[in-house]
């Protein structure tokens, strides 16, 4: 008997993996999980990864992502926010669903666009993933060439570069050039927990008004 994927349950900080996944599978699971749902994808050549994040983990990512999306703005850089969407690329069979994720230099090339095919489009030029746990998701984004990597972690921050086919840890940012960015990203959201999200997220405002224009 072949079960349905609505009588699967993973709860929350829990994960599946399936082997033997192809390519027309993985579409009609993508096409079944639908749009909203709470649990996110990894895939790399036939091994199916499904997750459900934790609360907590979604709260980072939102904060993360917001810090982005007001140094962007304030900044009047051009950006498609994506959030989690699915990148995918079935040449080199890999897909995954970042936290979320920016287009900044090449936003012209996705303007509009409401899918990814990373055979067609390029990949994001950012992308953020809190507390990866998973090496196979670290190989998916290198394969599939997100430039710049972003781990946030209880540790704090981690840029990883695109180099040479590998990630490189780095202290800058190319998106931001000349902004402490780990620092800012660290402080803040340490601020969140202390202060509330409001709070933290104008004083992070204010810092960009006066240390940046």
């Amino acid at each position: 008997m072949l079960l349905e994927l609505q009588q699967i349950i993973v709860k929350p900080g829990q994960q599946m993996l399936l082997q033997d996944i192809n390519w027309q599978q993985l579409e009609n699971i993508l096409e079944e999980l639908g749009e909203k749902r709470a649990a996110r994808i990894s895939y790399s050549d036939g091994w199916l990864e499904i997750m459900v994040p934790l609360p907590e983990h979604e709260k980072d990512k939102e904060i993360a992502g917001e810090l982005v999306r007001i140094l962007l703005d304030e900044l009047q850089i051009d950006f498609e926010p994506f959030g989690s969407t699915t990148l995918k690329n079935e040449r080199t069979q890999q897909a995954v669903e970042p936290d979320t994720c920016f287009y900044i230099k090449n936003q012209a090339a996705v303007i509009g666009k409401k899918r990814l095919d990373l055979n067609v489009e390029p990949p994001p030029d950012l992308a953020i993933e809190i507390d990866i746990t998973s090496r196979t998701k670290f190989d998916n984004y290198r394969i599939l060439g997100v430039p710049e990597l972003w781990r946030y972690s209880p540790k704090g921050l981690q840029i990883n570069l695109l180099q040479a086919g590998k990630y490189i840890e780095s202290n800058f940012s190319p998106n931001f050039p000349n902004i402490p960015i780990i620092e800012l990203v660290n402080e803040y959201t340490e601020q969140c927990m202390k202060v509330g999200r409001s709070q933290a997220i104008r004083a992070f405002r204010s810092w960009v008004k006066q240390n940046l224009h």
